[in-house]
């Protein structure tokens, strides 16, 4: 895996947009090609009011999370979209945030590496029901778990994140190999038997990512460009780090010597290696690359296998009824997308595969737990799915369990960094 964007993406993305083009027919918000029967996305404009409604819910949660900069994108193809950069790089420094920086996807990688097993296993390289331990040697205990069980966070096996994240704060360039990030999950012990389920694993997608390597003899990261990037056209998206310029600065809150967090001089982490996360959250992407890459993972676009949503599990024994995962996603109401935590980033993307309604977020603090960015992907999707259609259109009957109420408070409940003093 390379320290930076590929050198041959500009004639990758020449041939991906002719394999979208055979693959992929009608109109999206990002400008490239869809499913038939995907909803076709307004040109229009949300009202101001909607605008100032969207605004507020992502300057609250920058503040509560201790965040500087915010890069948001929502799309209602009913009614309008709204995409925009917000605040600053940095608390010191006066320069905006664009809504065309790039910044870490974080486990939205995840979504993307099963989305390459399930084409890699429709060409007939490799099984779902295959045994890891036939991919990845010299790892014990791996006989009785499948490469879908990878997929779909059902293996048992822990996670690697949470034994290293001081590390990686404080040696951020240092390259990892993804087998020994494994082996912090793998030393974990097994709370349920594969197949049985929930347990977030970072470990698990790593594995997933080494397996796809040995059984199609390519990096993980061509694997991304080949089965994702190159067909849905998303030239900002790669397994790679964060390029030299162009970026979303991304950073973290330390205690100061009081014990207290200090929000206003962040521990900068843009240069965090990519290798940190691997295929479980090393990829980098910007806003639109990310609304269209949901968007197409919700409509099935690039893994027409109909079961891969087909068996979800809770994802906690006290999750909603609503809230599950499967095939790589988190399944949130009718919304389908993925959430989490990188070094210096909270991201979310989610989408409704039937009214197309489409919410991508990042801030650019990971002082916070990861559900933040969720929570504030779900209040935008909420308050995006009341506006009214345009254009002569028909806005969706189906509504979301939830309120924009609901989770503006579970954000401000989790609030890491007080507001300013007045």
């Amino acid at each position: 895996m390379g320290t930076g964007f590929s050198g041959h993406r500009a004639i990758a993305v020449i041939g991906g947009a002719l394999m979208s083009a055979l693959l992929l027919t009608g109109c999206t918000f990002g400008g490239e090609v869809e499913a038939d029967d995907s909803p076709v996305q307004s040109t229009a404009s949300f009202s101001d009011e909607t605008v100032q409604q969207l605004t507020d819910a992502v300057t609250h949660a920058m503040t509560t999370t201790g965040s500087s900069g915010a890069i948001v994108g929502v799309w209602a193809p009913w009614s309008g979209s709204w995409v925009t950069g917000l605040g600053t790089q940095r608390p010191d420094d006066g320069a905006e945030v664009s809504a065309d920086h790039v910044f870490r996807a974080g486990k939205v990688t995840r979504a993307m590496t099963c989305d390459v097993l399930y084409q890699v296993a429709a060409e007939g390289t490799v099984e779902l029901g295959d045994s890891v331990a036939q991919y990845v040697a010299g790892v014990p205990d791996l006989d009785d778990i499948s490469l879908a069980e990878l997929c779909d966070g059902t293996s048992g096996i822990g996670s690697y994140g949470g034994q290293l994240y001081s590390m990686w704060l404080t040696n951020p360039e240092r390259r990892w190999d993804p087998r020994y990030l494994a082996s912090f999950g793998l030393g974990q012990p097994r709370t349920t038997e594969p197949g049985v389920a929930y347990r977030d694993s970072d470990a698990g997608y790593a594995l997933l990512g080494l397996a796809l390597e040995r059984a199609t003899g390519a990096t993980a990261a061509d694997l991304i460009e080949r089965y994702v990037a190159d067909p849905l056209g998303l030239e900002a998206t790669a397994l790679a780090d964060l390029p030299e310029s162009g970026v979303l600065e991304g950073g973290q809150a330390v205690a100061n010597a009081e014990g207290v967090l200090d929000c206003s001089a962040p521990l900068n982490l843009t240069g965090v290696s990519s290798t940190t996360g691997f295929t479980d959250g090393g990829v980098v992407t910007d806003i639109e690359d990310l609304g269209r890459y949901v968007r197409a993972l919700a409509a099935g676009d690039l893994v027409g296998d109909e079961d891969r949503f087909g068996e979800p599990v809770p994802i906690a024994p006290d999750a909603p009824t609503w809230l599950n995962a499967d095939g790589g996603a988190i399944i949130a109401g009718s919304l389908i997308g993925q959430y989490g935590k990188a070094p210096g980033y909270l991201t979310a993307a989610f989408s409704d595969p039937a009214s197309g309604l489409t919410v991508a977020v990042v801030l650019n603090s990971s002082t916070a737990p990861a559900t933040i960015s969720e929570y504030l992907a779900w209040e935008l999707a909420a308050i995006a799915s009341k506006t009214p259609a345009a254009d002569g259109g028909t806005a969706p009957d189906a509504g979301l369990p939830w309120t924009a109420e609901q989770y503006h408070e579970a954000i401000a409940a989790a609030a890491v960094c007080a507001p300013p003093a007045a």
